[in-house]
């Protein structure tokens, strides 16, 4: 069965940082397009970034410069890195495989002084 699980959000201020983790179960992390994405309360969710089997990465404009995705291949885990976080990146965090699409939870990332 396929499941991803994230963890790591929380409450941040202006210019700090966070760690997402998507625990992968069913498949290998390391054989699938994996992508993050968000969604702001009143928004529609967006994609933020991609990591394809091969390593190669792709951002949003959004994340591009701030946030780095990446994987441990032995944790069957991806990752998303955030720095410089600021307050329009308040929302829940997703992870998705792309191939069934299937999503995640969600993790909120709340980002206030």
């Amino acid at each position: 069965q396929v499941r991803l699980e994230e963890s790591g959000g929380g409450s941040v201020q202006p210019g700090g940082s966070l760690r997402l983790s998507c625990v992968v179960s069913g498949f290998s992390v390391s054989d699938q397009i994996m992508t993050w994405h968000r969604q702001a309360p009143d928004e529609a969710r967006g994609w933020l970034a991609t990591l394809a089997p091969g390593g190669a990465t792709f951002y949003s404009d959004s994340a591009k410069g701030r946030f780095t995705v990446s994987r441990d291949d032995h944790k069957n885990t991806l990752f998303l890195q955030m720095d410089s976080l600021k307050p329009e990146d308040t929302a829940v965090y997703y992870c998705q495989d792309f191939e069934s699409a299937t999503w995640g939870q969600g993790t909120w990332v709340t980002v206030s002084s």
